[in-house]
């Protein structure tokens, strides 16, 4: 059979007539003008299941989107907190003195000069956690660092002013207690 319609094939068949086609046709016919004229849709059941699946499928992007852009900005941040940290960190010194602290439970030790470590404990100085390493920064990085994650933040001082109920707050701890 070359390319027949539908009704053309039934009408070859027998299986209908010519009159009832030509009514079939002339039904669809009105059908379309109304709908024109009105500018009305007839919805089959394939266009509403289309219509839910593209639905479905833009609130599917729209999450998925979501969170490639929340993992965009987690590694944008850390890039920012690294670039912070690599352009300002100050100078350690392996011949200097051991600082400790505690970073996950475990004591660690960093060894700076004796001046950086002062600049620790009065809090002017932090020490953060770089990659793999921990480094000292000014104090002005540390609370920018501290506003993007506080987690990188392993050692500041940045608690000076004694509290009101504190009891030893007149005394003076000496600061050549080493732990």
């Amino acid at each position: 059979m070359k390319n027949l319609s539908l009704r053309e094939q039934l009408l070859n068949a027998g299986l209908t007539s010519k009159s009832k086609a030509h009514k079939v046709n002339n039904e669809q016919r009105k059908q379309t003008q109304h709908n024109r004229k009105h500018k009305t849709q007839v919805l089959d059941e394939a266009t509403q299941l289309a219509n839910k699946a593209k639905v479905q499928q833009l609130e599917k992007d729209k999450q998925l989107n979501a969170t490639l852009n929340e993992e965009a900005e987690k590694k944008q941040l850390i890039g920012q907190i690294n670039q912070l940290i690599n352009d300002n960190k100050l100078a350690k010194n392996d011949d200097g003195v051991g600082f400790n602290f505690s970073d996950n439970n475990k004591i660690r030790t960093i060894y700076i000069s004796s001046a950086l470590r002062q600049s620790l404990v009065k809090g002017t100085a932090a020490i953060v956690k770089f990659i793999k390493t921990y480094e000292v920064v000014p104090a002005p990085i540390a609370g920018k660092i501290e506003l993007r994650d506080k987690k990188r933040i392993i050692y500041w001082n940045d608690n000076n002013t004694p509290a009101a109920d504190d009891e030893y707050a007149g005394y003076d701890v000496p600061d050549d207690l080493v732990w």
